[in-house]
């Protein structure tokens, strides 16, 4: 019987593990859990084929010990008092990892069952869910496990593992020909995947089963078949070529000019190519520069928006990702934000400032007043409508106006509001 790719590549180590640096990089939590070889109980959450399992396997070979694995669709009660009969026998002398997939799936009877053996140490359980373990796991268990989120997968880490599996593959199939393999097939792969690492190398595999040598003893792997297998139509999409920024430029610049119908329509090509990610970053970009302090709450709903697409994937994250859009593409604009704080950085760099007020100079510390550190700052929450006029800016560009009111109805209120307030002083 043949064994899944997925299985066989499955990496051995931590370094071997495409994504999740925010787990497994250096001086990361997980890391050093794994490392030092003492395993809390650990709940794993987060999409499909991200490395949850992978992780589990690497512990158990770290710890040197026995790993049973489980998973919730299928398994019951029984099957844990099976394991449990196993403890303290030279089968399992230091206890076992349970490994217990789509936890979610167990009832509170089942879940209470584990508690006795996770809180004596004979079982450590290392569960995991797609779903959110604060909704869908009890509180008894929850409270005695760390919870560890694994983030989709980049494109350019499912990649890596697409490369690493074509060696083993070429070997397996083509050992005696020569394989040329299109980096556009791979990227296909990789943005049509989702996140999904097992789900790309499913399909590479099915690729190199279907292919077979030319006349002249050459094996090709190409975008075409690379279509065929993800059942999905390359786009004119090259994230790091024109096609990438074309898109994306056009996606920024449709909303920033208002027309909703052209930005969900570039949104339609980002979400066709898969690539999530991108989509993302450009609507948070979006709503501090193009809307700003026009509509301030913009970027607290976008970024909820794209914090639901994340956890979603696609393709349901179309339906937070088309909402932020639309949010954005219709609501006021303002660019004061940005012009701002880039007036301010070309002063930093090619502008004399000068030194910090000495009244503005921090005097919580004893002598402060010799140097003249604090002395006649006056506390605006002191006066009248909380303002006092005092000099902030140090005393070379002490007139500089960085900040434009801009021309909408947040900013015009508050430009009406201090005009009355310091203008009345």
């Amino acid at each position: 019987m043949r064994t899944p790719l997925a299985d066989r590549i499955r990496p051995q180590s931590i370094d071997e593990v495409v994504g999740q640096q925010h787990l497994l990089g250096e001086g990361k939590l997980l890391r050093r859990i794994i490392e030092n070889s003492e395993v809390p109980n650990m709940i794993f959450y987060g999409p499909s084929g991200v490395g949850k399992t992978t992780v589990a396997n690497i512990i158990a070979a770290n710890t040197g010990r026995t790993l049973h694995r489980l998973n919730a669709t299928t398994a019951s009660v029984a099957d844990i008092k099976n394991i449990v009969g196993t403890l303290d026998s030279f089968l399992a002398p230091d206890g076992v990892l349970l490994y217990l997939d789509e936890i979610q799936h167990f009832n509170k009877k089942q879940q209470q069952s584990l508690l006795e053996f996770m809180e004596n140490g004979k079982i450590t359980l290392i569960a995991s869910t797609t779903e959110n373990p604060y909704f869908y796991v009890y509180n008894a268990v929850l409270s005695r496990s760390i919870v560890f989120e694994f983030k989709q997968i980049t494109p350019d880490d499912v990649e890596t593992a697409l490369y690493r599996a074509a060696d083993i593959l070429k070997n397996e199939f083509f050992k005696s020909y020569e394989v040329n393999i299109d980096s556009a097939a791979v990227t296909h792969l990789a943005h049509s995947a989702n996140g999904d690492v097992r789900k790309a190398l499913n399909s590479l595999e099915a690729i190199f089963m279907a292919v077979h040598p030319d006349t002249e003893g050459k094996v090709s792997i190409t975008l075409e078949l690379s279509e065929q297998a993800a059942q999905k139509k390359a786009l004119r999409y090259d994230k790091d070529g024109d096609s990438h920024y074309d898109i994306l430029s056009s996606f920024q610049k449709s909303i920033r000019g208002s027309d909703a119908d052209a930005a969900i329509h570039y949104l339609a090509r980002l979400v066709a190519a898969g690539d999530l990610q991108s989509i993302c970053r450009r609507l948070l970009v979006i709503a501090a520069e193009d809307i700003g302090l026009a509509y301030p709450q913009a970027i607290t709903v976008v970024k909820s928006c794209v914090d639901a697409a994340l956890q979603l994937g696609l393709p349901e994250a179309r339906i937070p990702l088309a909402e932020a859009v639309i949010l954005l593409a219709t609501a006021p604009k303002s660019n004061s934000a940005i012009c701002a704080i880039d007036a301010a950085l070309s002063d930093i760099k090619n502008t004399d400032t000068g030194d910090i007020p000495p009244h503005l100079k921090d005097s919580h510390y004893g002598g402060s007043a010799k140097l003249g550190h604090g002395v006649d700052y006056k506390y605006p929450h002191s006066y009248p409508n909380h303002y006092v006029p005092q000099q902030y800016l140090p005393d070379n560009i002490k007139d500089r106006k960085y900040y434009e009111y801009g021309d909408n109805k947040t900013e015009n209120a508050a430009k009406v509001y201090w005009s009355r307030i310091k203008g009345s002083i």
